[in-house]
């Protein structure tokens, strides 16, 4: 049998539910809901895409103590937290926007071979959100 998603959601494990809301703010998504007493669980919007966020629990976060995520001296693989492609039409605005918010951009933006220009954003947990663009292969 074949059968057709019709989303996907992402469940990112974070250390407080309430700073994540914070730093999603900061990102320019919304606080879209929470649930439980104290809250523990949580959605967060930007456009169409939803992103869930469950406090202690629901897969892994950490955070290794390397700066860049990529190039000579970064490394992709010491965070423990998900890794996630977020599509947006310009990728240097967002990024001037991550600064102007004093976020941890890990990696600029950068046309990459895979005709892609993406940058990284690192959330407090270790989770990296490669803001990213396509590009029109060289001819």
């Amino acid at each position: 049998m074949e059968w057709k998603a019709r989303g996907v959601t992402p469940i990112l494990n974070v250390s407080s539910l309430q700073e994540s809301f914070a730093w999603f703010e900061r990102l320019g998504w919304k606080k879209g809901w929470d649930w439980g007493e104290p809250p523990d669980f949580g959605g967060v919007h930007s456009g169409d895409c939803e992103i869930f966020l469950c406090e202690g629990g629901q897969g892994s976060r950490g955070r290794g103590t390397v700066t860049t995520t990529f190039g000579p001296v970064g490394d992709d693989t010491v965070d423990k937290g998900v890794w996630m492609s977020v599509w947006v039409d310009d990728v240097d605005a967002v990024h001037r926007h991550c600064i102007d918010q004093d976020l941890e951009v890990t990696w600029p933006p950068t046309d990459m071979p895979w005709h892609v220009r993406e940058m990284h954003v690192r959330h407090p947990d270790g989770h990296v959100f490669r803001i990213s663009r396509g590009l029109e292969p060289d001819s």
